[in-house]
């Protein structure tokens, strides 16, 4: 277990990592703006889901098989980048609702589907993988022979740290709906906001490097 200096220590470098705005952050907002705040929460949780499944690869070493290997890096790296344009080409094909439909729509029935495409989207996000492997391990005592434990605990301080940015962020975007829903162009228009975001995402995704959330 990590001392309570390596902890705190931990949380402050964690801190500003989190609150660098970055492709999770960009998606919960963009879930939340386009659908309520309800669908931005459900996205935070499902990216949520996906760091939990970084920590256990992380634990499991499966991290620096990916770092170390071009290939698998290049194939995670653009798999996740195909499947946010594959979400920016489905939101920008799809046909629009009737405006009188649009207005006060939560998409409530659709928050199963946000959850598991917020899990894809961090999972399918090689930074992460690299975040853990290259920034978390500086906190990892050698020495005392559980180093899979403590990546599992300062994992978990930081997926707790990253949902609370999330959530934030989540109700950021929800109470922007609710002013911008009252425009009727807005409605009309944001189909095509949001899934120009998904494709500049997935652009990014393809092209950027770095440790960024």
């Amino acid at each position: 277990m990590p001392d309570l200096s390596t902890l705190l220590l931990f949380m402050v470098a964690a801190g500003i990592v989190v609150a660098i705005p970055g492709p999770n952050h960009l998606y919960i907002i963009t879930r939340s703006v386009s659908q309520g705040r309800s669908a931005g929460l459900t996205s935070a949780a499902g990216v949520e889901t996906g760091t939990l499944v970084h920590i256990a690869a992380a634990a499991l070493g499966l991290s620096s098989i990916i770092a170390s290997s071009a290939l698998a890096f290049s194939v995670i790296k653009y798999a996740g980048a195909a499947y946010l344009i594959f979400l920016g080409l489905r939101t920008l094909l799809r046909r629009p609702k009737p405006l009188d439909q649009q207005i006060g729509s939560r998409s409530a029935d659709q928050l199963p589907k946000v959850y598991r495409e917020g899990i894809l989207v961090n999972v399918l996000n090689p930074k992460v993988a690299l975040f853990f492997l290259a920034f978390l391990p500086q906190f990892i005592d050698t020495n005392s022979g559980l180093a899979a434990l403590q990546i599992i605990v300062l994992g978990l301080v930081m997926s707790l740290m990253g949902m609370a940015s999330d959530i934030v962020y989540a109700l950021t975007g929800g109470a922007l709906r609710n002013l911008l829903e009252r425009r009727p162009r807005f409605l009309q228009a944001q189909r095509y906001v949001t899934g120009t975001v998904y494709l500049g995402l997935g652009a990014a995704a393809a092209l950027a490097g770095g440790t960024r959330r």
